[in-house]
């Protein structure tokens, strides 16, 4: 099959700027007083395009703030070398999403090390020395799911059926925890039974194509898909789909990304997702509140909420689509 093209930024490191016509005195109270170096894990990924997004469009409503976006590219090694030269520029605060926990840690130690202060998003790193951490519960996320995932297949006690769990990125935090969450509802009903090992799809479409083409053929019964995030979940649906097995599975993803995930739902192509928030506004916001010398939270985290046949328009409508 051929991969779905994604809106993202460019792979070189870009500068987002903030300008607004000043003159006089007015350009001297508004020119720029904080520097701020965001470390993006990579922009292949719907959800991560949209983080994207919202940060830059928060950063514009902050004149006094020059934001600095990198781009990972997919890559630890890569993201390492951004959050340097970060360091290097020596940026006023540093705002993260990790590629990986274990392998940005290090790096986020430096820059704590160099006195900038660290917010974490999305994804953790293997310290609590940040000065906040933003995001969404991907432990309670999944468990919403997995509540559900039991629901749809009975109900408490007599559900049954076959589920392909499709894992994003062994190396990542999210995706332990909506692993752990689902489970915590799906492994107590004995009727349900999981059909895979550990399989990641790498948070990626094509990947979980494949991933849900290999299932269908050694799997003459498959009762629901869940998917870490809605691009796997949509890539097992097409795999199914060609494999003229769609309509006897129920597809369950994470994200609710109104152009990907929620229309999916609207369309009945996915039976359910569950919205995470991109936590790139709210980290922005809190950064300057930091530097401004107002307090900040240890931690905040975004709620959630999930999108069926039932509210599906309603969240388009909401989102202006």
């Amino acid at each position: 099959m051929k991969r779905r093209g994604f809106l993202g930024l460019s792979a070189l490191t870009v500068a987002f700027i903030a300008s607004t016509a000043l003159t006089g005195a007015d350009a001297v109270a508004q020119e720029k007083k904080w520097t701020i170096g965001f470390s993006q894990a990579t922009t292949i990924e719907p959800w991560r395009a949209q983080f994207n997004k919202d940060i830059i469009a928060e950063a514009a409503k902050h004149p006094e703030v020059e934001l600095i976006v990198t781009d990972g590219e997919d890559k630890t090694e890569k993201q390492v070398a951004d959050v340097e030269n970060l360091i290097r520029q020596e940026v006023d605060a540093l705002l993260i999403s990790p590629k990986e926990s274990a392998g940005l840690t290090g790096v986020v130690q430096q820059a704590i090390e160099a006195n900038i202060p660290v917010f974490v998003l999305d994804r953790n790193v293997e310290t609590d020395k940040y000065t906040q951490f933003v995001g969404g519960d991907n432990v309670l996320i999944g468990r919403a799911a997995g509540e559900y995932a039991v629901e749809l297949l009975g109900g408490p006690g007599k559900a049954q059926g076959t589920i392909v769990e499709i894992w994003g990125g062994m190396g990542t935090q999210p995706a332990h925890d909506r692993h752990n969450g689902f489970h915590e509802f799906t492994d107590k009903e004995p009727g349900i039974k999981n059909l895979l090992d550990k399989q990641s799809g790498d948070w990626k479409q094509d990947q979980a194509y494949n991933i849900m083409a290999n299932a269908l053929k050694s799997n003459e019964k498959i009762d629901l898909v869940y998917g870490h995030n809605d691009p796997m979940a949509y890539g097992a649906y097409l795999a199914a789909k060609d494999a003229g097995r769609e309509k006897e599975i129920k597809f369950i993803g994470i994200d609710a990304l109104p152009g990907e995930g929620v229309t999916w739902v609207k369309n009945g192509e996915l039976t359910a997702t569950f919205l995470y928030a991109t936590p790139g506004a709210e980290g922005l916001r809190q950064a300057v509140k930091h530097l401004n010398g107002e307090k900040v939270e240890k931690a905040i985290v975004l709620p959630t909420e999930k999108v069926t046949a039932e509210n599906a328009e309603a969240v388009l409508k909401e989102k202006g689509m």
